[in-house]
């Protein structure tokens, strides 16, 4: 296909529609933005553009530079106004023009405007919770080196790749910075630099939709080799007075949707191709957005647009408004695509890498809820607006509706759902819920018995195991066999039924102490249910005494072992487990316990730990793994998705880790688990511990139909830093089941029907 070719001759609606749908299959219905505040360094520039009113000679300005307070009083009112963004504008390198640029930088210790951005940019990081964006003109490897710790990302437009646009009479005459092949060489220094990178074309200055094509292809070719250009604006020109192209007519909106639809065509589906809302007419901005566009750029409840100084902001009311009438929702962003946050050490300098780290989601957007996994915050509203889902998810949700398997770019589309998908999603999952599991909620009545927390081991995500830090995750304990035995027989006395043992790898355990601590159990209270040793215990065991996987196993289960707990499995794959436990067992050494396990008649859970590291991708790989093993051995009896519980976790407080998933991802983990699973595994249960007692009523409308244990003596989470308590009785579990219109039953760890037993004395 002769794309240029067919750019040029294809009807507009044709060249939109498919733009649209390219749009729709990469970013679903979500349209971006990013809260900012707009900062303008400095207006004065060695550059004349004929179109600009943002340049200003020292005797338009009361000071050549924003001082340090005026940078910091901005900034701390855009923060206050729940901005995150700070977005620097600037002159091109005044100081090789003005004398009072050269002043002003000579008084503040700088030799260049760049070195005193670099100042006013770390001011800003240190002083306030906003990340930079930069726009300073031409710069070159050494410049973007010495700004990168001080900037998330940066921006250069091309405008266009036309040197005509250049010579005598065109917009750029006069403007030596504006040179095309000057700007192509700072963006390729850019992306040998790792800058996330905002560029794009300004039309209608005099350029021809040929030139648009070839600027478009400069732009493509130069994301080719680097894959640094997060966004590509395609911003129309607007005609301004006492300037001179005041007279110069405005590109129309046709004009406009086409070089839209162009870009999105030309770049690709995964590309943000960005449009500026307030530069448009608002009943246009819906053609806008189906042309191509997914992202309107830096919106300020604060600062005005100091570059387009005629056109204000549109209120982030009306721009949702405007952007739902389209079957879309506005979603924040940061000042850094969320590409390349997904990316964060190859991309974001470790000088900023903690705080974009913690404030955003798996998508790389921030997190906007004001939840957090394992605390009393407040659940909030799920925006699931009615609507048709777009084509993507409409496709995987008819493949699993057919029980067809899914691939995995079927459910990293589920993971990606927001808005009318989001809905979509979870009603899918709640349908398939009633019909694979019923209406009734279960529960067990259990007890935890962690009968140690030394560990050899040194999880990145564990604050219950006992390390260095004393003060931090209190005294290290090691229960001996009569307190394990009494806690087992208390519980049986209490009601419960089951009890569920883990602990740290101590360094002086090995396999015949988890055979004593079964034989202690099972002689103190002989009917309760042993659901004990995750995959990690047991391999430990096995390898310290010698014996093969399945014949310990054997063994522990003649010992009176019942069941196995699924935990240790965090995410299945070795690339996050290299980051979150690397002296932990494998992904393949999990797998192999569990196969074994099930080989010799034990049953496990299984459980996914997300949040943390890893990405949408990886959720999808670890649920394909439990299912094809569940395929083979039929050995799991329920899944149990974990919300990491970041307050407390090492990895966290190093700043290496997320701040565990936002409740639009906790809900899905349990909708798309139900979705994909719920044909071989009918159980999916949720963690009230994490979730909390609300958190876990929602889960339940979105495919969960289990409420887990009532966990007397819960220690692991609040370890972490989770408030949600040690245990529930079974009245606050039917009161979480009648919250979502359902009723709740006890039942026994093999989810069959509680037996009558004798009260206890």
């Amino acid at each position: 296909m002769d794309i240029q070719k067919d750019l040029l001759q294809l009807p507009l609606a044709s060249l939109m529609a498919r733009a649209e749908a390219m749009t729709l299959d990469a970013h679903g219905p979500v349209v971006t933005y990013s809260r900012k505040v707009f900062i303008p360094l400095t207006r004065l520039c060695r550059d004349s553009c004929h179109y600009c009113t943002f340049a200003a000679t020292p005797r338009q300005v009361q000071s050549p530079y924003l001082s340090r307070e005026e940078v910091l009083a901005i900034a701390r009112a855009g923060e206050q106004a729940g901005c995150r963004e700070a977005l620097f504008t600037l002159g091109d390198r005044p100081e090789d023009r003005y004398a009072a640029a050269r002043a002003y930088l000579a008084e503040t210790g700088h030799e260049s405007t760049l070195s005193y951005l670099g100042e006013m940019a770390r001011a800003v990081v240190d002083e306030t919770g906003l990340l930079p964006h930069l726009n300073p003109g031409l710069m070159g490897a050494d410049d973007y080196a010495m700004l990168r710790p001080h900037a998330v990302s940066m921006g250069i437009m091309l405008e266009s790749s036309s040197e005509r646009l250049c010579a005598k009479g065109g917009p750029h005459f006069g403007s030596p910075d504006k040179a095309p092949h000057m700007r192509l060489t700072a963006m390729e220094a850019a992306g040998a630099a790792r800058i996330p990178l905002t560029t794009g074309l300004l039309i209608g200055i005099g350029e021809t939709r040929e030139e648009r094509l070839d600027a478009l292809r400069a732009i493509r070719d130069l994301h080719a080799r680097h894959h640094h250009i997060q966004e590509v604006i395609i911003q129309n020109f607007r005609a301004k007075p006492g300037t001179l192209m005041a007279d110069a007519p405005e590109p129309d909106l046709e004009d406009h949707l086409w070089t839209i639809a162009a870009a999105r065509l030309m770049l690709g589906p995964d590309m943000t191709i960005q449009v500026p809302p307030n530069l448009n007419k608002a009943q246009d901005l819906s053609a806008i957005l189906r042309a191509g566009a997914n992202d309107w750029g830096g919106v300020s409840p604060v600062t005005p647009d100091h570059v387009n100084p005629e056109a204000p902001w549109p209120h982030l009311d009306l721009l949702a408004d405007i952007t739902a009438s389209t079957g879309r929702i506005l979603r924040e962003r940061l000042a850094v695509g969320p590409a390349y946050v997904r990316e964060a050490e190859r991309w974001i300098d470790p000088a900023l890498r903690t705080r974009v780290l913690r404030a955003v989601d798996g998508r790389g957007f921030p997190k906007t809820d004001n939840w957090w996994a394992g605390s009393d915050a407040p659940v909030p509203l799920l925006e699931t607006p009615q609507g048709s889902p777009t084509p993507a998810i409409s496709r995987a949700l008819e493949k699993l509706d057919k029980d067809e398997l899914p691939s995995l770019d079927d459910i990293v589309t589920l993971f990606k759902a927001d808005g009318v998908d989001l809905g979509a999603v979870i009603a899918a999952a709640d349908r398939r819920r009633r019909e694979q599991a019923g209406e009734t909620v279960t529960y067990v009545v259990n007890r935890n018995i962690n009968y140690t927390n030394i560990c050899s081991y040194r999880c990145g995500f564990c604050a219950f195991s006992k390390g260095s830090t004393r003060s931090e995750r209190g005294p290290a304990y090691n229960l001996d066999l009569p307190e394990i035995g009494g806690r087992a027989a208390e519980a049986w006395g209490r009601g419960a039924t089951e009890v569920c043992l883990q602990g740290g790898i101590h360094p002086q355990f090995d396999g015949h102490h988890y055979l004593d601590i079964v034989a202690a159990v099972r002689e103190a209270a002989p009917d309760i249910h042993i659901h004990a040793f995750s995959p990690l215990e047991v391999m430990h065991g096995a390898r310290t005494i010698g014996m093969a996987l399945d014949a310990y196993l054997d063994r522990l289960r003649q010992a009176g072992l019942s069941t196995l707990p699924g935990t240790a499995a965090e995410i299945l794959c070795s690339d996050v487990r290299s980051v979150l436990c690397p002296d932990k067992l494998s992904a393949s050494e999990w797998l192999q316990v569990m196969r074994a396990a099930h080989g010799v008649g034990l049953r496990s859970t299984a459980t996914i730990m997300f949040g943390h590291v890893e990405t949408y991708r990886h959720w999808a790989e670890h649920l394909m793994k439990i299912r094809a093993l569940q395929e083979e051995t039929g050995g799991f009896t329920e899944f149990v998705p974990l919300p990491f519980v970041h307050m407390e976790a090492p990895i966290w407080r190093k700043g290496q880790a997320r701040s565990g998933p936002s409740y639009r991802e906790a809900m899905l983990m349990h909708a798309v688990a139900r979705l994909v699973l719920g044909t071989v595994i009918p159980n999916i249960q949720v963690s009230w511990v994490k979730m909390g007692q609300d958190g876990a009523a929602a889960a339940l409308g979105a495919g969960a139909n289990d409420l887990g244990g009532v966990l007397m003596d819960e220690s692991i989470t609040r370890s972490a830093g989770g408030v949600n308590g040690q245990m529930v009785s079974a009245a606050e579990m039917a009161a979480v089941a009648s919250s979502a219109g359902r009723i709740a039953a006890q039942r026994t760890t093999l989810y069959g029907a509680m037996p009558r037993r004798l009260e206890p004395a």
